[in-house]
């Protein structure tokens, strides 16, 4: 898959974006990936990266679209966008998740960070989700249990995990060959279960873990004009490839839910396609940033809150389809239905992602739990000069430099 309102505090966000809540990896302090001259509003003192806000504000945008579309029946041509557009939505949030996460290292005040930006908002969504689905689709034996994801919970678990490996990967030689490793054996193991729903965190995984890897030059690389020229050739010839494939393959391997096996596949299709489907998955996110602008724009300020619009918008999914409204209005299956439906998912989490919004939420999304923890003001911290953050000011020019 943030930030709070008070995005001046650039220093201390980004050191504690190491203990990142959703709401700081979905939307708040992103490492600076140009000049802050260009990712500051004008006019104000934010430090604010305008270039990853645009990113996840877009990203979340295809998430609530391509969530809306699994209500409606899929023509080939409604399938083809829709696999086009999960090959690469979620493995790009995440790798922006990985790359936010680079300075995480488990001390105390990040610890806590874990537990009020992301455990607590699992729990809390988990049990308002399952109690709407148990009321609204008229599922009273729907059980409510925190070791099911429901969803979109998913992503918060799989958060919650993957910060906690994050100084593990970094301490290995070789993280990324060891992470698709993992998710390559994972994709052929069906016993691992539905418990935290395991299967997609590892098989998601190796893109946390590349995240991790990145550094501010990696992005500058994907700005140049010429990666933006060679990004249209391939997003056409994907957008091609998935009209073709569509009633060919089985949209299952794009969830990274089941294993092989589970898809009525061999064995050792799992490995394969999970290869296949990273290198995919990494080109399509490599063209996509590639056109994500750099500037501030109208919707840059939405990129904090798309946390917000991330937990909200299943409830603006689920309710018109608990409700059967897509039964009972079919033309909303055809061409003018599906774009009608496109733009109004696009809106709703638009709007679920503005400031008011996220400052209703903030008690849920980055509660004040200082009574459950204890005072850490003397915490220890490492000895030495201090070390800078990723995105500095210094890291953000070079990386502006190599992008000339």
């Amino acid at each position: 898959m943030n930030d709070a309102s008070g995005a001046g505090n650039f220093g201390t966000k980004l050191d504690t974006s190491a203990g990142v809540s959703p709401a700081d990896e979905l939307r708040s302090s992103s490492p600076a990936v140009e000049q802050q001259s260009r990712g500051k509003r004008p006019g104000t003192g934010s430090h604010r990266d305008a270039f990853l806000d645009n990113a996840k504000y877009l990203l979340i945008v295809l998430v609530a679209v391509a969530h809306s579309w699994e209500a409606v029946e899929g023509s080939r041509a409604t399938t083809a966008l829709y696999m086009f557009v999960y090959a690469f939505h979620m493995p790009a949030f995440i790798v922006i998740c990985g790359y936010l996460s680079r300075s995480y290292t488990g001390r105390p005040h990040q610890l806590r960070r874990l537990v009020t930006g992301i455990a607590v908002p699992y729990v809390v969504f988990e049990v308002a989700y399952s109690l709407f689905k148990r009321y609204a689709d008229d599922a009273p034996d729907h059980a409510i249990t925190l070791l099911d994801p429901f969803f979109l919970t998913w992503f918060l678990a799989a958060l919650l995990i993957w910060r906690l490996t994050s100084p593990l990967w970094r301490h290995l030689r070789h993280p990324l060959p060891v992470a698709l490793g993992i998710a390559a054996l994972a994709s052929l193991a069906p016993g691992i279960g539905d418990d935290l729903n395991l299967q997609r965190v590892l098989q998601f995984l190796p893109f946390f873990v590349l995240g991790l890897r990145l550094k501010p030059e990696h992005f500058a690389i994907v700005r140049r004009r010429e990666a933006r020229l060679l990004a249209l050739p391939v997003l056409a010839g994907a957008l091609l490839f998935a009209y073709w494939v569509a009633p060919r393959m089985k949209t299952g391997w794009l969830f990274r839910t089941n294993s092989a096996q589970q898809l009525d596949a061999p064995w050792w299709s799992g490995p394969v396609m999970t290869l296949l489907l990273f290198g995919c998955s990494l080109l399509l996110t490599a063209a996509f940033l590639s056109w994500v602008p750099r500037r501030h724009l109208w919707f840059t300020v939405l990129g904090a809150g798309t946390i917000c619009g991330y937990l909200l918008h299943g409830f603006a999914i689920k309710g018109p389809e608990y409700a059967g409204v897509f039964d009972t209005y079919t033309w909303l299956s055809e061409p003018a239905g599906k774009v009608a439906v496109s733009l109004a998912a696009a809106i709703a989490v638009t709007l679920m992602c503005t400031p008011p919004v996220r400052r209703a939420l903030r008690p849920v999304t980055e509660p004040d739990m200082t009574w459950a923890f204890r005072d850490i003001r003397g915490e220890q911290r490492p000895e030495g000069p201090p070390t800078r953050s990723p995105g500095t000011a210094h890291e953000s020019d070079r990386m502006a430099r190599s992008a000339r």
